[in-house]
């Protein structure tokens, strides 16, 4: 049976035989040299043989598996010894048979059939689940802070311990490079290059005559900045009225409908603003019929926020949430989280920015930025009291960070620019600062 399916945000690959084939060495590597467990790894394992319920949980998951899908991993067992091995590795390109692609959420990969059965949503959706699926997430986060974590951001094919099992190749190599200038919507406009090299070199802070251009790890190179000038607030878009991108991101949805509190998880994912802001105090100033917009960001480009309006931040707030749980109104899919974006952004582990636009007809409004599935890290870097300009940094993910939003109370009318788009999975990245509405 062959399911090729659209990702948005390009984390995992569209060619199901890829991710197989990619699975499949993965499960060879771990049987041929079996590590021991991380600590955080053998907390979860026996979690789940300590608790009768989540046992059932995670051993239904493999057998709720429609006939046919033909998934490699069998057992809960076989999940975390790939999940105990990923946490000593970087993401990085793969070549299988002349094709190449980025398997940037590795472990949604080996849970990608497991995740839409019944047994999955009972076990991703189990609060002790997702606490210790956030340690074992945290190892990895570690691990790609860390010099260790540099071996992937070189030209050309990765040289590691373990045999080449997916015949990786570095971040700097032509076909990576090429990747990521694909992502950019000015590339080959004004002084923007074509070339994919030169258009790295262009647009973000680096050290090209430096080993790693400069990066000291993995998450120093996904964390980077763009060059002063390549991404500013045009004089035009100073304009207090001006709404801009508060990401490198593409237009997913936008309702101004948004109720306060709605069934998020049936079909339509309608969004729920209580749960969306984790019934934070500030939700009461927002009401029915408030506009929410979001987008998704790709796997191979800027992921730090900045602010959409001139304002001061009345209220910051991380909160908790799950990892691997989608849509059970979606039926039974393998793109993951891909369909269940509106879903998530009450589920998933986010940040909460409150801001109060210098702007009246504005007002309060709030920047959530949404984890999915590995890349579940929002820093936040402003504090209540602080003054922002529009474009001014707010934060960022580690590791990525699947999707954002941007919620208006009711009343505020915005004629939104999507920039020749439709909202919908199939877009194409605005420029972070770029215009993306205006008020009336």
């Amino acid at each position: 049976m062959n399911h090729v399916k659209y990702r948005v945000g390009k984390w995992l690959p569209s060619d199901r035989n890829f991710l197989n084939k990619w699975i499949e060495k993965k499960i060879a590597q771990v049987n041929a040299n079996p590590l021991p467990l991380n600590p955080a790894i053998e907390d979860l394992r026996n979690a789940i043989y300590n608790d009768a319920v989540l046992y059932m949980s995670f051993t239904s998951m493999y057998d709720q598996i429609p006939q046919g899908y033909n998934d490699q991993v069998k057992n809960f067992e076989t999940m975390l010894q790939i999940m105990n091995q990923i946490l000593q590795e970087g993401p990085c390109y793969s070549k299988i048979e002349d094709q190449i692609g980025l398997v940037g959420f590795p472990i949604n990969a080996i849970l990608d059939w497991a995740m839409g059965t019944e047994g999955g949503y009972l076990a991703f959706t189990n609060t002790l689940v997702n606490q210790k699926l956030q340690v074992i997430l945290n190892e990895w986060k570690n691990f790609l802070e860390s010099p260790a974590s540099a071996y992937v951001l070189v030209d050309g094919p990765i040289d590691q311990p373990q045999p080449d099992y997916t015949a990786p190749v570095g971040w700097f190599s032509q076909e990576a490079l090429e990747a990521i200038a694909s992502m950019d919507p000015l590339r080959g406009q004004g002084n923007d290059p074509y070339d994919a090299l030169q258009n790295f070199i262009y647009n973000y802070q680096c050290q090209p005559d430096q080993p790693h251009f400069g990066y000291k790890s993995w998450d120093d190179f996904f964390t980077r900045e763009f060059n002063p000038g390549v991404r500013e607030v045009s004089e035009a878009d100073k304009d207090s009225d001006v709404i801009v991108n508060a990401c490198e991101s593409a237009p997913y949805n936008c309702v101004t409908n948004a109720m306060m509190k709605d069934k998020f998880w049936m079909k339509g994912q309608p969004y729920s603003l209580l749960d969306i802001m984790d019934n934070h105090e500030l939700a009461q100033q927002f009401g029915d019929n408030s506009t929410v917009y979001q987008a998704f960001l790709c796997a191979k480009t800027y992921h730090r926020w900045n602010s959409p309006v001139d304002g001061t931040i009345v209220a910051i707030q991380n909160v908790p949430g799950t990892y691997y749980s989608e849509a059970p109104a979606e039926g039974y899919d393998p793109a993951g989280p891909n369909d269940s974006q509106g879903y998530i952004a009450e589920l998933a582990a986010r940040a909460l920015i409150f801001i109060k636009s210098d702007n009246e007809k504005i007002g309060l409004m709030c920047f959530v930025a949404i984890g999915m599935a590995e890349v579940s890290s929002c820093e936040i870097t402003v504090s209540p009291g602080n003054y922002v300009k529009k474009g001014d940094p707010l934060g960022t993910f580690h590791f990525g960070g699947s999707t954002h939003c941007l919620i208006f109370r009711p009343g505020v009318n915005i004629n939104f620019d999507f920039h020749g788009q439709t909202p919908s999975l199939n877009t194409y990245n605005i420029p972070v600062k770029a215009r993306i509405g205006v008020v009336e």
